[in-house]
């Protein structure tokens, strides 16, 4: 088959306008490919970044090992006794009284003339502790100390006069501290029973 000069060039220039077609779809499929390859990579790459990520959250957010002090009963006990003796502490001011002294007062208008041992039995203090706290509230003019005659290694307390008047000073304290714990009397009661035996197990395995 003949070809004329002009058609000779002009299949030239289909041909070689086929070839940069040919290669403008084939660069923009390899294009496509590496795209699709590069975004697989960078979420796999993300992947597993992310997991480490969530194993740290994970633990921060999961509950720690080891004793929490917000769950701790001792603690408990142990910033309410501060919060009580606080209040006493206003509350006694005007008494002249320590809370230790007035816990000393408590047993004494129960029983007045006890030995510094049953004393120490009830507030659960030994005597390097009670000792010179009964020599405070004796310099009070509130109690006075003698050597018991069937036993003189025996301290009997008494209260003076001056100690059993305060006595009828002290409804202001119970009915404050009454007042500051927000509590029904019933609960009160129910608390106080709790506390006592739980107190009673304690000193059992102490």
């Amino acid at each position: 088959m003949s070809v004329c000069p002009g058609g000779t060039a002009l299949l030239a220039s289909v041909s070689e306008l086929w070839n940069h077609r040919l290669a403008a779809q084939i660069l923009n499929e390899l294009s496509q490919i590496r795209c699709r390859k590069l975004k697989r990579v960078q979420f796999n790459r993300a992947r597993c970044n992310m997991l480490p990520m969530s194993n740290k959250r994970a633990n921060v957010s999961g509950k720690p090992k080891g004793p929490l002090l917000g769950e701790q009963i001792c603690f408990a006990l142990y910033s309410t006794s501060l919060a009580m003796t606080k209040v006493y502490r206003k509350l006694l001011r005007e008494l002249g009284l320590t809370y230790p002294q007035y816990l000393v007062m408590l047993v004494l208008w129960e029983h007045d003339g006890v030995s510094v041992s049953e004393i120490g039995e009830r507030l659960y203090l030994n005597s390097a502790t009670l000792t010179p706290l009964l020599q405070r509230i004796e310099a009070l003019g509130l109690i006075s100390r003698r050597r018991a005659h069937e036993d003189e290694r025996q301290v009997i307390v008494n209260l003076s006069r001056a100690g059993r008047e305060l006595r009828q000073k002290t409804g202001e304290v119970q009915d404050g501290v009454f007042h500051a714990s927000g509590c029904t009397v019933a609960e009160l009661v129910s608390i106080k029973q709790q506390l006592d035996r739980l107190r009673s197990h304690l000193m059992e395995n102490a």
